[in-house]
């Protein structure tokens, strides 16, 4: 398919004049008669009527609700909430409780001191060592006056069988005397004074 070659526009002829060439300046457009600037008067009636109809408008719209009936006067306004924030800046320093606590006190009486086993031996009889009197070392004076010369007489014994073979010591004195008695045996004395643990 064939096409013509297209004429570059410069060398179109120009239906007014002569053809142009494509770096032409167009001729200068014809003057234009000048603009002239509104008068202030102008102005300030074309403002002045703008607002005076927005101003109406403005009231008519706001007036529509409250055209004056009972009901809508006697309606209640709206409740306003307003929220402060408390100073979280300088804390209030905690209220100090002073109590003073009354105790009374009863004082438990001091247990008294068990009665302990007799430390002095007078009279006649077999002891036992630990339960009838104490153990330790015991000093009699001697016989007593009215013994008639039989002096005084005292055993240790293993037990209260009054046997030969249940003795471990004995003596009769006339004078004074000392016996050392350990707990379980049995101390028998006849005829003495009152002896008495000194150890």
């Amino acid at each position: 398919m064939t096409g013509t070659p297209s004429i570059p526009p410069a060398a179109q002829p120009d239906r007014a004049g002569p053809a142009t060439s494509w770096g032409a300046v167009p001729p200068p457009l014809p003057p234009q008669p000048p603009v002239q600037k509104p008068s202030r008067r102008k102005a300030w009636l074309t403002h002045g009527a703008t607002a005076f109809v927005a101003l109406i408008f403005g009231a008519a719209i706001g007036g529509n609700g409250d055209s004056g009936s009972a009901a809508n006067s006697a309606r209640p306004a709206p409740a306003v909430t307003v929220t402060k924030t408390a100073d979280a800046s300088a804390p209030k320093p905690a209220a100090t409780v002073t109590e003073t606590a009354k105790e009374t006190v009863t004082a438990k009486p001091k247990p008294t001191k068990k009665p302990g086993l007799p430390d002095t031996i007078d009279g006649d009889g077999q002891y036992l060592v630990g339960e009838d009197i104490q153990a330790g070392t015991y000093k009699t004076a001697g016989p007593e006056n009215d013994n008639f010369g039989l002096g005084c007489y005292w055993a240790r014994n293993k037990n209260a069988s009054g046997e030969m073979g249940a003795i471990i010591a004995n003596d009769n004195i006339t004078g004074q005397s000392r016996v050392t008695v350990n707990k379980g045996e049995y101390f028998e004395t006849k005829g003495c004074l009152k002896w008495e643990r000194v150890g």
